[in-house]
């Protein structure tokens, strides 16, 4: 399973900023550091903060903070929270209507198995478990 790159970049700004903790960190600092584009995470940043997962502050001397420690926010939840939905396939919801299959077939129940066995795995894991060891990741990053 892939995930977006909209998981995938709130993960990365959510370790930044674990990273930098209790510091602030700006947008720019991020879109820097991991090399993406200061848009792409203008609209991550807002979601964090609306979901409790990180502090936004305003105006000259901006940027944001977690909102929880690192151990309380799972990786399954920020994974759920930027993909569009947790099933693999769908059989009813089709652009050339539903699979002909869809009553007598196996596999969306195989692959929604699958998905749950995914989700499992990212459940066990918070923020903290993945900025466990701070000091190559500061440096990768130039912090």
């Amino acid at each position: 399973m892939q995930v977006s790159a909209y998981s995938d970049y709130s993960l990365r700004v959510l370790m930044h900023v674990a990273l930098r903790s209790p510091n602030r960190v700006t947008v720019e600092e991020v879109a820097v550091a991991f090399g993406i584009s200061r848009h792409h995470l203008v609209k991550i940043v807002h979601d964090l903060g609306r979901n409790g997962y990180l502090q936004t502050y305003r105006g000259i001397g901006g940027g944001f903070t977690l909102a929880l420690p690192a151990d309380q926010i799972g990786v399954g939840d920020i994974i759920r929270l930027g993909e569009e939905s947790d099933t693999v396939i769908e059989c009813t919801k089709r652009r050339e209507g539903p699979c002909r299959i869809r009553f007598v077939c196996r596999l969306q129940g195989v692959l929604h198995e699958a998905a749950a066995a995914f989700f499992a795995v990212l459940d066990q894991y918070s923020l903290a478990d993945l900025v466990a060891k701070p000091s190559p990741l500061r440096q990768a990053l130039g912090i």
